[in-house]
């Protein structure tokens, strides 16, 4: 199943690039305030990180997509009444890290100024197993969000910040409230190619 799939992604991703008129690639870095709804955490943005990779395919002067691979780290703190939850104290910090693929609709509002908006799948590669030693998993694999920004393109350089919010329940933990993701990002982009 898994290589039907990367199979069709390769396909599609070969076709949309031989039809676009603007194609380019670069890398990009920044920071990432994140946190986790639910009562099992404190309310507030944490401050993780993102790096990158990024790929502008342009149909026309003002409509394109933009593909992404990125890894990101979410940081929270469990509150006073999720150490119930996870065995640990209050206030003890989370860090989990994504890999993060969003496939962003570009409107090129200008030549200075992009519009991102479109779907992220982001999957977890790691459970932060010292915090949740005796909890087991809390975390699911995967946590799908819609994401929203804004992009400055000057020249080379990509000045971006967007809004990141989980549509998806990312608890594995049975009987607990909902917990979703939010993350709000800024960062700068290279064009390299």
């Amino acid at each position: 199943m898994k290589r039907i799939l990367l199979s069709a992604i390769a396909v599609v991703m070969i076709t949309t690039c031989s039809m676009a008129q603007g194609f380019h690639l670069g890398a990009k870095a920044g920071a990432n305030l994140g946190k986790i709804n639910g009562q099992s955490f404190q309310d507030g943005f944490n401050l993780g990180y993102e790096l990158g990779a990024f790929a502008e395919i342009d149909f026309s002067k003002s409509l394109g997509i933009q593909p992404e691979l990125l890894f990101n780290q979410t940081n929270t703190k469990v509150a006073s009444d999720g150490s119930t939850i996870f065995n640990v104290s209050t206030g003890d910090n989370i860090h989990l890290n994504y890999l993060s693929i969003p496939v962003l609709l570009r409107i090129n509002a200008s030549k200075l100024v992009t519009f991102h908006i479109g779907p992220q799948y982001s999957i977890l590669v790691n459970n932060h197993e010292t915090t949740l030693q005796n909890a087991g998993n809390a975390f699911k694999n995967g946590d799908f969000a819609m994401v929203g920004g804004l992009q400055l393109n000057l020249s080379a350089l990509r000045i971006y910040g967007r809004y990141t919010i989980g549509l998806s329940d990312v608890s594995d933990v049975a009987n607990r409230d909902n917990w979703k993701s939010q993350e709000i990002q800024f960062g700068v982009g290279l064009r390299i190619l």
